[in-house]
């Protein structure tokens, strides 16, 4: 491995954030993936207008928020759902891929860790849910400095714990704006680009374009 450390983004990253609506698509009916779009969308938008305000709250309660946004702008759902949804984000599936890949980069000697707008509560559920406790050596949550990426000192949360230079830190997501933040900071950058989304941000590349995180190991 060239690399001292693995650190990757949470959300829709390692956890599916479509899972918690997928999770109730029959009760939530044929609004399904536009509910949990809007809710993800405004979810981000509600993350990064806070931090230029200076105005934090928690990304658990921005959750909460986006999907009472959702809810409102989708009205043929049925709100009572509300509970059961806000449940099934706290235990997001993980790709199918996450567990061995994330398995065998430990077992290589690199440092693995999450970097994550998520709450440390938020994270802690989705990584025991998915079974993940025993593989992370740091699990760093933007809370400890109550500002959310991409503003360098959440990168430097990494860097600064582990005494390390940006470049030796690999750092996966599969948001394009927060692999530009990383990008920007010094990290080496590895976009999981799941969906096949056309690039945005041209003058801020990454190192490296992955469908997901199974070609990591081999270009690691």
């Amino acid at each position: 491995m060239t690399h001292s450390a693995y650190v990757f983004d949470a959300y829709g990253t390692l956890f599916d954030v479509h899972s918690a609506v997928g999770r109730h698509a029959g009760a939530v009916g044929p609004q399904a993936a536009t509910l949990s779009e809007i809710w993800r969308t405004k979810q981000l938008e509600y993350s990064w207008v806070r931090t230029l305000m200076g105005a934090y709250a928690d990304f658990r309660q921005l959750t909460e928020q986006a999907l009472d946004f959702a809810l409102e702008k989708v009205p043929s759902v049925d709100r009572r759902l509300r509970n059961d949804l806000l449940a099934a984000y706290s235990s997001l599936d993980c790709y199918a891929e996450v567990p061995g890949v994330l398995r065998e980069l430990k077992a290589s000697g690199a440092k693995v860790a999450i970097l994550s707008n998520g709450s440390p509560a938020m994270l802690q559920a989705a990584i025991v849910s998915a079974s993940l406790d025993h593989v992370f050596d740091a699990v760093f949550s933007v809370d400890a400095i109550g500002r959310f990426k991409t503003d360098p000192a959440t990168y430097r949360l990494v860097t600064s714990a582990w005494r390390l230079e940006p470049s030796a830190v690999s750092f996966q997501s599969s948001n394009r704006w927060d692999i530009a933040g990383a990008t920007s900071f010094g990290f080496r950058t590895v976009w999981i680009n799941r969906t096949g989304q056309p690039d945005e941000y041209p003058d801020l590349p990454p190192s490296l374009t992955l469908p997901n995180l199974d070609g990591l190991l081999a270009g690691a």
